[in-house]
Parts: structure tokens; sequence; C-alpha cells
């Protein structure tokens, strides 16, 4: 009976331990998705760790049907790619530009600071004429610096600005003395419309007049340079304030005066080419201009040079101290006036 009860309970313990290992539930396969897991989270240890972020499902999500897993561990499903930052996010920081003058914006009424002198003004009278320099600067296709108070900042001259602006919004014209300059200006800044405005009053009227008288000595400019260039030389050494030069201005080829012209008329006219090489020699003068063919006699000459040295600073004078004498042919002689130029230079 001994051995029938141990008999008996071995085989009531080996069909017990079978039914537990069929019955129990902590025994039994782990299901395939934990076991995956699991196995990931053992290699996570061994791994280095990326960086990633787990997203957990809120408490209005439903699990899916059959993961036995959903409420506990975190499957594959819930592992989740690091979020791209979103568009509100990233357009919260303020944007710094580069300084691009693309499409820039001006207000209605512009401070401008022109060389230190201040102007307020409409962007529409900056713009009143489209081939301009303003309306190209303030087009909003150029950058423009702004000095420290904020106004717009031209590198020129202030002075005469406020006649390119009067003419901008009226059409006024500048006073005669102040024509010259505005007239420079409004080259600078390319404003048509006004340097034909202007190139039609005086003083510009008079200078195309007189430009046009110049333009027949095609060596005036040349023999304005040589005066200053030996009247500086002479001054230099002697050390003296002023130099003196002996200057020919003459009008006719005629080794005459024009005042002598009426007794000598065949001169001109009936002299061959032999004849006239027999007249032809330089003056010994520093200097020398003529001749032309023009109304506009000697001293209209003499005049423009003094003037033209006056606009470089330099001070001139001059006065007739006689004529060439020098001996032609017969009883002819050179008749043609010599002035004498006083240049000071202090």
């Amino acid at each position: 009976m001994q051995q029938n009860g141990s008999s008996a309970s071995n085989g009531s313990d080996g069909g017990s331990s079978s039914s537990r290992e069929r019955q129990s539930p902590s025994l039994s396969p782990l299901p395939a998705a934990t076991t995956r897991v699991r196995r990931f989270i053992q290699e996570r240890r061994t791994l280095p760790l990326p960086r990633v972020m787990v997203v957990f499902s809120g408490a209005g999500d439903t699990d899916k049907p059959g993961d036995a897993m959903s409420n506990t561990d975190p499957t594959e499903d819930d592992i989740r790619k690091p979020a791209s930052p979103s568009p509100s996010r990233s357009l919260s920081k303020p944007l710094h530009s580069s300084p691009n003058p693309q499409g820039q914006e001006f207000p209605e009424v512009i401070s401008l600071n022109v060389g230190g002198t201040f102007f307020t003004t409409r962007l529409s009278t900056l713009r009143r004429y489209e081939d301009t320099m303003l309306a190209a600067m303030f087009s909003g296709r150029h950058y423009i610096p702004r000095d420290a108070e904020g106004r717009y900042f031209i590198d020129r001259d202030g002075a005469h600005f406020g006649d390119i602006l009067n003419f901008l919004r009226e059409g006024e014209l500048p006073h005669r003395d102040r024509v010259r300059a505005v007239h420079r200006e409004a080259q600078y800044y390319s404003i048509g419309p006004l340097l034909d405005r202007l190139e039609d009053i005086q003083p510009l009227t008079g200078e195309k007049v007189r430009q046009a008288f110049l333009d027949l000595l095609p060596y005036y400019k040349d023999n304005l340079e040589r005066i200053v260039e030996i009247a500086k030389l002479r001054a230099m050494q002697k050390k003296a304030r002023f130099a003196k030069l002996k200057i020919c201005v003459y009008k006719e080829e005629m080794p005459i005066t024009p005042y002598e012209r009426p007794l000598f008329n065949s001169l001109r006219f009936e002299r061959s080419d032999s004849e006239a090489k027999l007249f032809e020699h330089h003056c010994e003068v520093d200097v020398s201009f003529g001749p032309w063919e023009a109304v506009a006699d000697v001293y209209d000459l003499l005049h423009c040079i003094v003037s033209d040295l006056a606009e470089r600073g330099i001070a001139a004078e001059q006065q007739c101290i006689g004529v060439c004498d020098k001996h032609l042919i017969n009883h002819y002689y050179c008749k043609r006036p010599i002035y004498e130029f006083k240049i000071t230079w202090w």
C-alpha cells in the first residue's frame, strides 16, 4: 500500500505537474511581438543608443486588438522618428535679412542728409522724372545708407540741393548767380529737363555762343596751359609774386593791323602762294593766338583768356605794348599786336 501510495502519489504529482504546465499562463510561449521588443531592448544595452523620440499615444487612442503588450511595454510601432520643427516655431524667430536692396520700400516722406545738410521731401518729388539718378536711387533697386538719425545719406555737397528740389517740386529755376553751380549738380543727378532749362538762360546761353567762337581756335586750350606753365616757371625762377609774358593775338593773316586793312585790301586777295610764304613768320613772343574768321575780334579773345584764367583762380592783367616790327618784304613789316600779360600768384 505504501508503494502504491507512493506510486500513486508520484503519478498524481506527474499528472498535476503536466496539468500545471498546460494550464499556467506564466509558462506559456511568449508572443512574437514581446520577444522582439525584449531582444531590441537587450541590443540597445550593447549598441550605441541613437537619438530617438518616443511618442506615447494619448488616453483617447484605442489599442490594437491582439497586441498583448500594448498597455505595458513600448512596441516597435511606438518608436517614432524625431519630429521636425513645426512651421510655426521656425517662423517665430526673427529673420535677419542681408542688406539686399531688392524690393526696398520707402516712406511717403523722405528725410535726406546730403553732405551734412538736411532736407525733407516727398518720395514722389524724388521720382518726378524717371531717367534721373534720384529716381533710380529711390526706386527700391539700390541700397541707400542711412546716418545715425535714420536719414538717407547722399555723399554730395548739399549747398545747391535745395535748388534741385525746388525744380522737382514746381519747376523753379535758380538765380542767375547760382546757375553754373546748379548746372553741375543737375549733371551729377542726371536731371535732363533741368539741364535743358538752364542751358537756355544766362550765363549758360552766352557760354554756348562763346564756345562756338573758341571752337575756331582748336589750339586755344593748349595755349592757355602754356601761359600758366610759363608764368609759374618764370615766377619761381625769379622768386617773384608775378610773372610777365608776351602774347601775340591777331585775327588776320595779313601783316597789317585791322585798322590799316582798307589801304591794303589787295594784299589779301591778290598774293600768290609764293608771295604768301614771304609773309609767314613767328613773332618773338611766348604764346601766339590767331588767325580766325569770325565777327569776334582781338579784344573778345583777350576777354576769353583773362576770364578763363580767373575761373582757375589765376589773376591776370593785360595791356598792349606795341606791334611786331619784323621786316617781311620790301616796305612791309609785321604789324601783329603784342600784349603783355601780368600773372599774379599771391
